[in-house]
């Protein structure tokens, strides 16, 4: 079952891949590939958490 917080870890991802998604089609390829580097640094810190989490 999905906690309230891997719904948003997921929706902030998506929100971030809709962002890259509209740039790099708009002709904004800088700012495309800029918020691309966010997609996997959100899974990392979720990754982080959850870890730092199950450990206490």
């Amino acid at each position: 079952m999905l906690k309230m917080s891997d719904i948003c870890i997921l929706l902030s991802v998506f929100v971030a891949f809709i962002t890259t998604a509209y740039l790099w089609f708009t002709g904004q390829q800088q700012e495309g590939l800029f918020t691309a580097t966010w997609i996997p640094s959100i899974l990392t810190f979720a990754i982080y958490f959850k870890v730092i989490s199950r450990k206490g």
